[in-house]
């Protein structure tokens, strides 16, 4: 692969690869169609509630790990998708904001993994409430085309979403027999 070649994403969920209904934008001049269309979330803070209410149910947010969830948080009953950054496999930012949105905020909606989404983060990215994930990586994508998911089925501690043993901590917690 070149320099100049951006590699292929693909949406996965928990049911397999899917096509990507969403686009992503860097201003409000996208929302002119009838697109779903996913912008920054200065783009979004910006517009004014009448242009908010036009595009409800197709524009979505994405928020960057230096972002604070805060100015966000007013609009999230009517926001189908946040789209969270991971610009780096490094920078875990947006895990905590993964579970802030589902934990503390209650959040329903699509939370999406975007940027350098890796198979050995895809288990605990569900795990703190990611369901969707744009994948790049090449080894990524051939172990989800696999069904090889991977992660461990023990856990430490709680999350948005329940391990397989159910919503307790895990067998370390649990009494002695």
């Amino acid at each position: 692969m070149s320099d100049t070649d951006t590699p292929t994403m693909r949406l996965w969920t928990q049911d397999g690869f899917r096509e990507d209904e969403w686009q992503h934008a860097e201003s409000a001049e996208a929302l002119a169609g009838n697109r779903r269309i996913i912008l920054p979330l200065a783009a979004f803070l910006a517009l004014d509630h009448a242009a908010r209410e036009a595009a409800e149910g197709r524009i979505g947010v994405h928020v960057l790990p230096s972002e604070a969830l805060d100015a966000l948080v007013p609009h999230l009953a009517v926001l189908p998708l946040v789209s969270l950054a991971f610009p780096a496999f490094n920078d875990g930012r947006s895990y905590s904001k993964a579970e802030l949105l589902r934990g503390r905020h209650g959040y329903g909606g699509i939370v999406r993994a975007s940027g350098d989404v890796l198979i050995d983060q895809i288990p605990l990215m569900i795990r703190t409430g990611f369901s969707e994930f744009e994948v790049t990586n090449e080894t990524a994508l051939r172990r989800l085309e696999e069904g090889r998911v991977g992660g461990i089925p023990f856990h430490y501690q709680p999350a948005a979403t329940a391990g397989e043993q159910g919503a307790a901590y895990s067998w370390r917690r649990r009494p002695a027999a």
